[in-house]
């Protein structure tokens, strides 16, 4: 079974479905506004941003992930190391990356999304908010399309959450472990800040996502 660098099991992501992310991107920007999305594996979200009529340039570390993906441009590279000289309306950092174990891995998520990023532009972020990780607990996680979901192994340090996670379709049956960690809306300030980007708002009611703009340019697009 092949694995991506950061482990995820090609074939199980090849079957997840999108989970409502393609629509709240639409919804917050222009239509039509390019797309530049950072870790997009397969496409689970690419092919339904290019159904709303979004271009897209997917990255990612896998080229086993990027042959997966369908009508979008595609760069196999570390997010980090990206360096397109180009800019586009919307940067998109989704799958809770910003979460990052190691705080120079998050800055240099952060530092490529900005320099991609277009003037007026908006980056778009998921993550983990800090009530994440007060609540979350080991046991059943509904489900992803077809594919049953829980989460094992549940242990704290410090800030450092660190877990299983087991995806069954059938009788086949996948893990995938991860650490992240807990960020309050200060320390994520504080970050957005060193890479040139200001918090500019909420996007989703329960928070799990936002936006961001260089620091000089928040002002609507």
């Amino acid at each position: 079974m092949s694995t991506t660098p950061d482990g995820c099991p090609v074939d199980l992501y090849a079957l997840l479905p999108a989970a409502g992310e393609p629509e709240t991107v639409h919804a917050a920007v222009p239509p039509g506004a390019s797309i530049l999305e950072l870790g997009s594996g397969c496409g689970r979200v690419t092919h339904p941003l290019l159904a709303l009529g979004h271009p897209v340039v997917a990255v990612d570390e896998s080229a086993e992930m990027l042959a997966l993906v369908r009508g979008a441009e595609t760069r196999c590279e570390r997010i980090g190391d990206l360096s397109l000289g180009r800019e586009f309306d919307v940067v998109l950092l989704g799958s809770h990356l910003v979460n990052a174990a190691e705080p120079t891995e998050r800055q240099a998520l952060l530092a490529a999304s900005r320099r991609h990023l277009a003037p007026g532009g908006r980056l778009l972020v998921e993550w983990h908010p800090p009530e994440w990780f007060d609540h979350v607990a080991a046991g059943p996680g509904g489900r992803l399309g077809e594919v049953a979901v829980s989460l094992h192994d549940v242990v704290r340090d410090g800030p450092l959450l660190s877990a299983r996670v087991r995806y069954r379709l059938g009788e086949r049956v996948w893990h995938q472990e991860f650490t992240c960690r807990r960020l309050t809306v200060p320390d994520l300030c504080e970050a957005l800040t060193s890479a040139d980007l200001a918090f500019d708002e909420w996007v989703t009611a329960d928070r799990d996502w936002f936006s961001a703009r260089g620091v000089a340019e928040r002002v609507p697009i």
